[in-house]
C-alpha cells in the first residue's frame, strides 16, 4: 500500500525478490492540467501495472466494496510505504499484521513529511523504520531501523532518494524476518518519555521564509523544502510607489556565511556580483532562485538581468 515513487523501490525489491505480491492498494487517479480533465495514475499504479499486478484505488478505506475485495486476495501480510491512515478493518486483517516504512527514527518525526521536517530542523541524522500498525498514526511497535547520515550541504532530494533506497532494504529484511518467525517476532515499543519532534503536512503557508531567523536557521529551512515545494519570500523595491506590488521569490539553493549581515533582516545586498540577503546575524548567499513567472536561474543570471538588485528587500512572514 503507497503512493508515490517512495513506494515503488520497495515494491520493486519485493517483485523482483520473487515475493508473492498478491494486489497493490493506492490513492485513485489525481486530475492534472490547466483543467484537470487528465488523470495521472500515482507511480505505485503505473509500476504494478507494469506487473500485472492488481490495482484497487479505494475512495474510502471503509467502504463494504474495497474491504471485501482487500478479503478476497487472502494475504499474509501487508506493507504500507508512504499512504494514508488505515483503519483497523485494512490494518488488522492479515493474520502477520501489517507494518509501515517510515521514513525517520521513530517515534521522532511522526507525521506526513518526515524527511523535510529533519532537514529543516537540521538534523545530522535520520533513518528508516519498519513498526507495526496499531490505532493512532506512527506510533506502533517497532520491528527494525536503519540509520542514514544528512551531509550538512544536502537538499531533501538527496535525503528522499538515499531513504527510499534504504527503506527497501528495510522492507524486504522486515518481511523476511516476519515470514521466518509466523508473524511472532519480537517488536519493541516506542519509547514517550522524551521532547518529540513532529512532522505535519507542509502547506504553502509553512514554506515562507522568516528572515528574522539567524543564517542557519534559514539556510536548513531553504534545503529542507527543495526542490519541492520550494521555500518562498515576498521581494519589493525600497520605495513606496502605489506599483510597487511584492513579487514571489523563490530559493531553492543558498549559503550560509561567516559574513556580519550589517542591514535589517530581509535587505538585499549585492557584492563581487553575488547576490546576498541580510538575516538576524550573517549575510545568505543566493544561489538558484526563480521569480514568480520565470524559470529557475542562478543569482548571477539575476543580477546580469537586473540592474536594481540592491533596491530589492524582502518581507518576513
Amino acid at each position: 500500500m503507497g503512493t508515490p515513487e517512495f513506494a515503488v523501490q520497495s515494491l520493486k525489491l519485493l517483485v523482483d525478490g520473487g515475493y508473492n505480491v498478491v494486489a497493490v492498494v493506492t490513492q485513485p487517479d489525481k486530475p492534472v492540467g490547466r483543467h484537470g480533465s487528465t488523470l495521472q495514475a500515482p507511480a505505485v499504479k503505473q509500476y504494478a501495472l507494469s506487473k500485472s499486478i492488481p490495482v484497487l484505488q479505494p475512495e474510502r478505506m471503509k467502504d463494504e466494496k474495497f474491504l471485501a475485495q482487500l478479503r478476497a486476495f487472502n494475504a499474509h501480510l501487508q506493507v504500507v510505504v508512504a499512504f494514508r491512515m488505515l483503519p483497523k478493518q485494512v490494518w488488522n486483517m492479515p493474520a502477520f499484521g501489517t507494518f509501515n516504512v517510515h521514513a525517520a527514527l521513530l517515534p521522532q518525526y511522526r507525521g506526513a513529511a518526515p524527511i523535510n521536517w529533519a532537514v529543516i530542523n537540521g538534523e545530522t541524522e535520520t533513518g528508516v523504520t519498519t513498526f507495526f500498525l496499531d490505532e493512532n498514526i506512527d506510533t506502533g511497535r517497532i520491528i527494525d531501523y536503519k540509520r542514514l547520515a544528512i551531509p550538512d550541504d544536502a537538499n531533501v532530494e538527496w535525503v528522499y532518494d538515499h531513504l527510499m533506497r534504504l527503506g527497501a532494504e528495510l522492507c524486504i529484511e522486515t518481511v523476511d524476518r516476519i515470514l521466518q518467525q509466523d508473524g511472532k517476532l519480537e517488536t519493541t515499543q516506542q519509547p514517550e518519555d522524551q521532547p518529540l519532534k513532529h512532522a505535519p503536512k507542509i502547506f504553502k503557508e509553512t514554506c515562507q521564509i522568516d528572515w528574522n531567523l539567524p543564517v542557519k536557521r534559514i539556510y536548513d529551512f531553504i534545503r529542507g523544502l527543495s526542490p519541492y515545494p520550494g521555500a518562498w519570500t515576498e521581494i519589493a523595491k525600497n520605495d513606496e510607489q502605489e506599483n510597487n506590488k511584492p513579487q514571489v521569490l523563490k530559493i531553492y539553493s543558498a549559503n550560509k556565511t561567516q559574513m556580519p549581515a550589517k542591514a535589517n533582516p530581509g535587505t538585499f545586498v549585492v557584492e563581487a556580483n553575488r547576490l546576498y540577503i541580510c538575516t538576524a546575524d550573517n549575510l545568505l548567499e543566493l544561489q538558484e532562485i526563480q521569480m514568480a513567472g520565470k524559470k529557475r536561474m542562478s543569482s548571477r543570471d539575476f543580477l546580469n538581468g537586473t540592474r536594481e538588485a540592491n533596491s530589492f528587500h524582502a518581507i518576513s512572514k
